[in-house]
């Protein structure tokens, strides 16, 4: 749940909101779950599926007057930044989409392609073939910011 929110919210604050959103899903969602052995996958459903649509719901009705601050920096944010590796991806993934952020985060869990389409809620060749267009979309953004150095 926080790293479905770390990679859909740059801002502390909004993580915090979006992890109780999350809590209360799963709470009440529980009683209508079908198959209990497979609850990991069904946390990770719901979290994908809450944030996604707290990010759509956000972004409608967001106004800013004034330029966004620079993510809050968390603890966990802070031992990342000592890997400047983990940074680069991290700030690769937050340009993608939601949905392909979604499925990166499960590959990067080191999800099978059929646990990753069960929880998305897509077939397995077009997890694939999200998983085949994010690879090489973060390959681009590596080498941009290595020959931005």
């Amino acid at each position: 749940m926080h790293k479905v929110s770390l990679v859909c919210f740059r801002n502390k604050t909004d993580r915090e909101d979006n992890l109780q959103e999350i809590i209360y899903q799963l709470w009440k969602s529980f009683p209508g779950i079908k198959n209990h052995n497979s609850i990991g996958s069904w946390i990770y459903a719901v979290s994908i599926n809450t944030s996604i649509s707290r990010v759509k719901k956000s972004s409608r009705i967001e106004y800013r007057e004034t330029i966004p601050e620079l993510p809050e920096k968390s603890n966990f944010i802070d031992e990342m930044s000592m890997n400047e590796s983990l940074q680069l991806l991290l700030n690769a993934i937050y340009k993608l989409d939601e949905v392909d952020k979604s499925i990166m985060l499960l590959y990067l869990e080191e999800k099978s392609y059929d646990e990753i389409a069960q929880i998305i809620g897509v077939s397995k060749s077009n997890v694939g073939v999200r998983i085949n267009r994010a690879k090489e979309i973060l390959r681009q953004n590596f080498k941009k910011s290595n020959h931005e150095k």
